[in-house]
């Protein structure tokens, strides 16, 4: 299993009139945390498409717990289970300043090859980076 966190703050911009963010953030938080998480392995987006790989979103699932509000850091934690095939998986988990779970989701991506347009493994160095983790 392999996990990472990063924190970032609500902006104003990212709420309603609540004071709440916005639901439709949550899906750009989960690309936040993946994107931090694979440079953590020293590993990007724009490099993994540079080699000819995009990883489409397939599926997604969230719960809202509680609200995040304005102002507030939040822990955003992404979790990986396994390794990834064709397809990665990954669970998120949001915790608000006071380290209360206040959201809950889970995407499913794809190893997409550009040149084809079809399902492809991810490359050998992807796999490399998270061997250690799921021995």
């Amino acid at each position: 299993m392999f996990e990472h966190s990063t924190k970032v703050r609500v902006r104003y911009g990212e709420t309603d009139q609540m004071g709440y963010m916005y639901y439709g953030n949550y899906a750009e938080l989960y690309e936040v945390g993946r994107v931090e998480m694979l440079r953590s392995l020293g590993l990007t987006y724009s490099g993994m498409e540079a080699s000819g790989i995009m990883m489409p979103v397939l599926e997604m699932k969230c719960k809202y717990l509680k609200p995040a509000r304005y102002d507030e850091e939040l822990t955003i934690k992404v979790i990986m289970d396994k390794m990834p095939g064709v397809k990665i998986h990954f669970r998120y988990e949001f915790l608000n300043e006071r380290q209360e779970l206040i959201h809950t989701g889970e995407t499913l991506l794809v190893f997409v090859n550009m040149a084809t347009n079809r399902p492809c493994l991810p490359s050998a160095e992807f796999l490399d980076k998270l061997k250690p983790f799921f021995k």
